[in-house]
């Protein structure tokens, strides 16, 4: 009897940690008042999708450190950065073994560069 009770628990939990996005919540455009800033735009983006391997020491075969924003700002005038988060070769396809970004958080990673790769 315990046992089904811990079966039926385990459905119930599994059910309310569920999450729906809706593809236009992934995909809708944001619009920045002012300028994109790395501080106030892109260091969420890295924080959240790229310091797992991306730290400093890099781990999991990432070649570089995205803590600061030197680095990313380096990564993104000399590496490939943008290139490696807007691919859709899942060979190259950062974050790796993940899904690819949503395109609205690329657009504001290039529009960043776009707009000088200012800080603050």
């Amino acid at each position: 009897m315990k046992f089904k009770h811990l079966i039926y628990l385990s459905i119930a939990i599994s059910f309310l940690s569920c999450s729906y996005n809706s593809e236009d919540d992934l995909t809708e455009e944001i619009i920045i008042e002012d300028f994109v800033t790395y501080n106030n735009n892109i260091k969420t983006i890295i924080d959240s999708n790229c310091i797992g391997c991306h730290s400093n020491p890099p781990v999991n075969g990432a070649p570089m450190s995205l803590t600061t924003y030197n680095d990313v700002k380096n990564a993104v005038e000399n590496g490939d950065l943008i290139e490696r988060i807007s691919t859709t070769d899942a060979s190259s396809l950062m974050p790796f073994g993940g899904p690819r970004l949503p395109q609205n958080l690329i657009d504001l990673v290039i529009q960043w560069e776009q707009e000088g790769l200012l800080e603050n």
